[in-house]
């Protein structure tokens, strides 16, 4: 089950994530930085339009957002920022997997959400409280070598965008943006799938109907978009590892608000309060979980009543999420095209310095992210250079243990010409003193028929 659950949405996970990764490459983030000084109307929309079309890692989006908060962007609205619960690929799983009124309730319960937060953020995000959280991220950041004031030159901004748009080198850098938000939620991803894919084949009906209220009215539609963000904080899984779980607790028997409210939660996971708590302190973090706690279940809440009164609230319930079996069908076609999709998305990705990418980006040598330099979230000076890193949290794994560390070494495969990390390489050779490093096995056997001519055509490239 947990399978086939994702073999219906591969197509929507690759489209989404290759869109994804072009919007975060062609829209420059100082551009963000520079209008969300404030909470007026227009800067929470702009801030909400970056959101949807940032990463879909909530890990990534929620560094991101630290490091707009700590240059001076207004806390609330980097929050707007942070949510995930706006994005293309996330509406796509959801359309596939549950139903397009569930796709459509993402986007009109996120509004909802926003105008709520906006609304209650006075009254939980002092100024003198979030001013010491400032306070604290400036006082724990590491001085960077060669920036001024918190920020460098980007050489990509100045480029037309007409011009960046017939670049190979910037589909390269959007291609691996795409491939580093899917490194971020493997794990998330995974998860999600095998976790749902448990809970919608051997949790037995009775077992949901005791956590969720049935027939109560208006006191089930509550007591289930509490319980939503609840199994989201303990689910440990967030983005979209979190719509699979949505699906089973659907067909167990949650209300459609408390389907909402639970996808909405995946900023309050457990593991992303742990990173609050680092970025801002407890008290704030505590005021983040009660404010987005509380804006959940009301948005959650609202969207149910809306969609009632609209008629848009399906009356059935799937008796399983998907079925477990290959058919030759319009998805599985999809599927065929976007696996080769993924692939070009690979080999731009590896190859990204020899088109010219990279000039703004830097390689996270602990996890292997994509992060833009002028605005990442961590950095530290080792052996002579500048690291840049995706979180603190691998700033200090960094730190704690640098010879353990995972050092992107790269090496041009002679065969195919791919970028292979030297570390993780499939096969390598030595020939006349030097080593040839392989994507795969099959290079290597190609390499090994005929070696000379493989290293005279690299020479010469």
């Amino acid at each position: 089950m947990a399978f086939f659950m994702f073999w219906e949405t591969l197509w929507p996970l690759v489209f989404g994530l290759a869109l994804s990764g072009a919007v975060q490459a062609f829209i420059s983030r100082s551009q963000m930085q520079r209008v969300m000084g404030d909470r007026r109307p227009k800067t929470l929309g702009l801030a909400a339009v970056f959101g949807a079309a940032s990463s879909s890692c909530s890990y990534a989006a929620s560094a991101m957002a630290k490091s707009l908060f700590a240059k001076g962007a207004d806390f609330t609205t980097v929050f707007m920022l942070a949510s995930t619960n706006l994005v293309i690929e996330l509406g796509l799983v959801l359309w596939i997997l549950i139903g397009w009124q569930f796709a459509l309730s993402e986007y009109v319960g996120g509004i909802i959400m926003i105008g709520l937060l906006a609304l209650f953020a006075r009254f939980f995000f002092r100024p003198a409280l979030v001013a010491r959280a400032r306070e604290r991220l400036v006082r724990h950041a590491p001085n960077v070598p060669g920036k001024v004031g918190g920020s460098e030159s980007e050489p990509g901004e100045a480029v037309p965008l007409a011009r960046r748009l017939r670049s190979p080198a910037a589909w390269a850098d959007a291609a691996s943006y795409a491939m580093a938000d899917l490194v971020m939620l493997r794990k998330e991803m995974l998860i999600g799938y095998l976790v749902a894919g448990f809970l919608a084949v051997i949790v037995p009906t009775t077992l949901w109907n005791a956590i969720f209220f049935h027939g109560h009215g208006v006191l089930t539609s509550i007591e289930n978009v509490i319980v939503g963000p609840v199994i989201a904080i303990l689910s440990f899984v967030c983005s979209i590892g979190n719509v699979p779980l949505a699906a089973a607790l659907w067909k167990g028997g949650i209300s459609f608000g408390g389907v909402v409210s639970f996808i909405f939660a995946d900023l309050i996971t457990f593991p992303l309060l742990l990173i609050y708590r680092r970025f801002y302190g407890w008290a704030l973090t505590l005021r983040i979980l009660a404010a987005f706690w509380l804006v959940m279940a009301v948005a959650g809440l609202a969207t149910e009543y809306l969609f009632g009164a609209l008629g848009l609230v399906p009356t059935s319930r799937p008796i399983q999420v998907v079925e477990p079996a290959f058919r030759w069908n319009y998805t599985t076609y999809l599927n065929l095209v976007f696996l080769a999709v993924f692939a070009g998305l690979v080999w731009l990705s590896r190859n990204r310095e020899r088109l010219g990418g990279g000039a703004r980006y830097a390689i996270d040598p602990v996890c292997g992210m994509q992060v833009e330099k002028a605005l990442a979230p961590a950095s530290a000076r080792s052996a002579g250079q500048i690291d840049y890193f995706c979180s603190d949290s691998c700033r200090d794994r960094f730190e704690a243990n640098p010879e353990r560390r995972h050092i992107m070494s790269e090496a041009i495969d002679p065969v195919c010409g791919m970028t292979v990390d030297t570390e993780s390489a499939a096969a390598k050779r030595e020939v006349g003193g030097e080593t040839y490093y392989f994507c795969g096995p099959g290079c290597a056997k190609a390499f090994d028929r005929s070696p000379e001519a493989f290293i005279d055509a690299s020479r010469s490239a």
